[in-house]
């Protein structure tokens, strides 16, 4: 809104230039994603979360620790798909379709979720694994679908490392963008565990993927880095600086120990959002690297199952990794703050890895 309004008063008064440019409206939009958060936060908590259909409930296959934990409101991630939102249509070139389709993930993926909480709140359980799939491979097929047919991608598949090893991947896109988004999103839900753990790895992701999605849509710096440039990229720089301080501003409320949760409609929606934009900017594979901390933490519960049904025995005390460490009397500010280094010393060797190629 206020960059459309932007571009019709600056044949007025040169003032308004400065809103065309990507970099300006990325820190703005940070900057009061920021306020929005923390101005609202406490509010939301207060009027919204403190009703008796917010409050969580331990999940399954948790240390006993964890049920300290109940009464504190849940599905947080309402208040920051809202300040998002909001903060896309004030700081976003609304004509970019690439805008749309990223808010069609971060809603779609966030009702799963709002499903799934609504129905552990009510019932104590959530839907079951195999329905949660369905409708996340559901949602993704449409999206991706829609996607591809409807705008003008790079299908160029990149190698970290490697300047000159690409792959063209034309419709088979669709599927390997489908895996991604829903394993994504999987896997942030999963880390999703202690008081902001996943928040601050979502932060650093989001802020890296804004990185590169400059850099894509920056015709010369693409070239020079052997980047598929793709104009529409640069956009979402915006919509990453705007998660970043969404998060910054929840991590107030959402930090040990947590006054709200962000809930399986906060992590469905954000993993999701997240792959969607390493997809955009032909980075995915990066998310190996950046998104190291869920990674690990779906691997471990991948060896879990196998060890126990294979030899009949646990490889961990618990999984996701992060319990482990919490039955090894580990604090869990301890666990979250050295898991948010990780992630910090992560994302600057993905962004190293531009340059090393």
């Amino acid at each position: 809104m206020i960059y459309h309004i932007a571009k019709y008063l600056q044949q007025y008064f040169s003032f308004f230039n400065m809103f065309h440019y990507v970099s300006f409206r990325a820190i703005v939009a940070l900057l009061s994603s920021i306020f929005c958060s923390l101005a609202f936060g406490g509010w939301f908590i207060k009027n919204i979360a403190s009703r008796e259909s917010f409050k969580s409930r331990p999940r399954e296959w948790t240390p006993d620790n964890h049920l300290k934990k109940n009464e504190t409101p849940t599905m947080g991630g309402l208040f920051i798909i809202a300040i998002c939102i909001i903060n896309i249509f004030l700081w976003c070139n609304l004509l970019t379709p690439n805008i749309w389709f990223f808010i069609s993930c971060l809603v779609g993926f966030g009702l799963i979720g709002l499903l799934d909480d609504l129905k552990k709140l009510k019932l104590g359980k959530g839907i079951s694994i195999s329905l949660k799939f369905f409708l996340q491979f559901e949602f993704a097929i449409l999206l991706v679908l829609a996607w591809y047919y409807s705008t003008d991608q790079n299908t160029t598949l990149c190698v970290p490392f490697f300047k000159n090893l690409m792959f063209p991947l034309g419709c088979l896109i669709i599927p390997w963008a489908i895996f991604i988004i829903v394993g994504t999103s999987n896997a942030v839900n999963l880390t999703d565990g202690l008081d902001g753990l996943a928040t601050g790895p979502l932060m650093t992701n989001f802020a890296t993927f804004s990185v590169i999605s400059y850099l894509a849509g920056h015709k010369f710096l693409a070239k020079y880095l052997h980047i598929p440039f793709s104009s529409s990229s640069s956009e979402m720089t915006i919509i990453g600086a705007t998660l970043v301080g969404t998060l910054l501003g929840f991590l107030w409320y959402n930090t040990y120990p947590a006054q709200i949760f962000m809930g399986d409609v906060g992590s469905l929606a954000l993993g999701a959002s997240l792959a969607f934009m390493a997809i955009i900017s032909r980075q995915e594979l990066l998310l190996i690297l950046a998104g190291g901390i869920f990674v690990l933490e779906t691997v471990s519960v991948m060896i879990q199952i196998f060890t126990f049904r294979v030899f009949g025995k646990r490889m961990f005390r618990m999984a996701p990794i992060h319990h482990h460490y919490e039955l090894l009397g580990w604090e869990e500010a301890k666990i979250t703050v050295r898991f948010w280094i990780i992630s910090i010393i992560l994302s600057l060797l993905t962004l190293l890895t531009l340059k090393i190629r």
